[in-house]
């Protein structure tokens, strides 16, 4: 006898994979574009990201004495995988992907009871995971190339620390919203052509896989708060428009902080929890030690989703905001 699934046991049109699959298509215009950019390191490195998720994923998933085959069809595992490899450099080491993956799989969401019960959003845990633990590898970047027919990547490395790379050519130094929009800039594949990510979350919210709600608060969030310091100080506090158009900011609002498992349930849960991720974005570029902070920002208003839901509660049918039940009307 098979045991009782758990809820929801409401059918819909789309199923998991489905969306799992919407997603991921979402991505690929990005995706490809990044590879032509960066060349056959990036290819591997996001091919070794997939593979080392679904290999650890089964295992666990076989260990646990749960159906194998389930488990991976429903692509949630790839799509952390695929979400984690291009938000890392794309010249890092082979392991770092494979250590990647198969923290933010078997730590970040088997091990809190598999998908649906994960409480931080697994691919950020695991890039933070290596950033903190292997900050060279994860701060060594190369150039875009020109294509996949260039010659070596390798002799486009540029190592520099994090700050000296990030802040000086991205945040606070010359800034071209062609370069940003385009991605003709230094960075992962997941924080170059802002375009192409941007139009991918557009079509994710067309499909009504996600809401507006958490991409523009975050939006927002983080330009805001740069407005008015810029506007104060231009020299020592980069526009709106340079914290919008550099780093994983579209990359996040669109497709990492709006994960259903890990974000409030409400509209206006999740216009504080995007706002709340825009604005720890911005401080952490702004006077934290690390110069991107969307990892960060999400992982922290992913462990205060619990307390938004706990306040911010949608009106049950026949009672008021407090819960109160409304009184029958007769006649």
């Amino acid at each position: 006898m098979n045991p009782i699934a758990h809820s929801p046991h409401a059918h819909a049109p789309i199923t998991l994979s489905k969306v799992m699959m919407t997603v991921m298509m979402a991505l690929i215009p990005a995706t490809l574009y990044g590879f032509w950019l960066y060349g056959w390191s990036a290819v591997m490195l996001w091919m070794i990201s997939i593979f080392a998720a679904i290999a650890s994923e089964a295992l666990v998933v076989r260990w646990q004495g749960r159906g194998v085959k389930t488990a991976l069809l429903d692509g949630s595992g790839v799509l952390t995988a695929w979400l984690l490899a291009i938000s890392l450099p794309p010249t890092a080491p082979w392991w770092i992907a494979v250590l990647g993956s198969v923290f933010a799989v078997t730590i970040c969401k088997q091990v809190f009871g598999g998908l649906g019960q994960n409480v931080f959003n697994p691919a950020m845990a695991a890039r933070v995971m290596l950033l903190i633990s292997f900050p060279l590898e994860m701060t060594t970047w190369v150039s875009p190339v020109d294509g996949m027919a260039s010659a070596s990547v390798l002799g486009h490395v540029k190592t520099e620390l994090t700050r000296g790379i990030s802040m000086d050519t991205s945040l606070v130094g010359h800034f071209s919203m062609l370069d940003g929009l385009v991605g003709n800039r230094i960075g992962s594949m997941g924080e170059t052509a802002a375009i192409l990510l941007l139009l991918g979350g557009v079509f994710l919210i067309f499909r009504r896989i996600i809401t507006w709600h958490i991409p523009v608060a975050m939006m927002l969030g983080v330009a805001v708060p740069a407005l008015l310091f810029h506007s104060i100080d231009s020299t020592h506090y980069a526009s709106p428009l340079v914290h919008l158009l550099s780093g994983g900011l579209i990359l996040g609002a669109f497709f990492i902080a709006t994960d259903p498992v890990t974000s409030p349930n409400t509209a206006m849960g999740q216009l504080i929890f995007g706002a709340g991720c825009g604005l720890m974005t911005w401080i952490i570029r702004t006077w934290g030690g690390y110069p991107e902070g969307v990892a960060f920002a999400v992982l922290m208003l992913n462990a205060g989703t619990p307390i938004i839901d706990h306040y911010v509660k949608p009106r049950i049918y026949g009672r008021d905001r407090k819960g109160v039940a409304l009184p029958v009307k007769k006649g």
